[in-house]
């Protein structure tokens, strides 16, 4: 059975879609093309924040509301634990991708995208733990006053930043696909 789109899932593909581009992008740099570099050293500071931010509306947010309504707290601690080893990773990879963006050389370029694998396969293994086991635990609660009180937090964003946050997780999506699951996710101030 196939789990339901989520938005949360939505942003797991996105995040997923980006560490994918980067690491192929890094494979195929020219050396010395310090524009590719710069364009590249952006694009993975924009995904260092959307995940940043994911994952701070969680802790601050959505783990301590299923803690409330009685989901394991050694599970919460895990996710928590999980968020940290996560921004380790990611603070690893933007510090091979700084260096990258001022030499543009060849060998940064191999040095980052490896750094990006070991990222990839942190964030990764705390995605499928969160799918598999947290958002199971959570679903009961969708559509509880507690799980409204939350969305509207994190939903709390000015239009600047939910217009580049909307750019930045449908980019790629087909419209006859997940863009209809987006849709009926988004803030009221996002609906045409």
């Amino acid at each position: 059975m196939t789990a339901p789109m989520t938005m949360n899932r939505l942003i797991h593909a996105a995040v997923r879609r980006d560490l994918d581009r980067l690491d192929a992008a890094l494979g195929q740099v020219s050396d010395g093309d310090r524009a590719r570099a710069a364009e590249l050293a952006r694009a993975y500071a924009n995904l260092r924040l959307e995940l940043t931010h994911h994952h701070e509306g969680e802790d601050t947010h959505i783990w301590p509301m299923l803690e409330r309504a009685g989901v394991s707290p050694e599970l919460l601690r895990a996710m928590e634990a999980e968020h940290h080893a996560m921004a380790d990773a990611l603070a690893e990879t933007s510090a091979a991708m700084t260096r990258f963006s001022d030499t543009a050389s060849a060998t940064d370029a191999a040095a980052a995208r490896a750094s990006v694998g070991r990222t990839r396969a942190v964030v990764d293994r705390h995605l499928a733990h969160e799918e598999d086991e947290l958002e199971p635990a959570l679903r009961p609660h969708l559509g509880t006053p507690e799980w409204k009180a939350v969305e509207k937090k994190l939903r709390a964003v000015s239009p600047g930043v939910g217009g580049r946050f909307f750019a930045w997780l449908t980019d790629g999506i087909p419209t006859t696909t997940g863009r209809s699951s987006a849709r009926s996710s988004r803030p009221p101030w996002s609906r045409s």
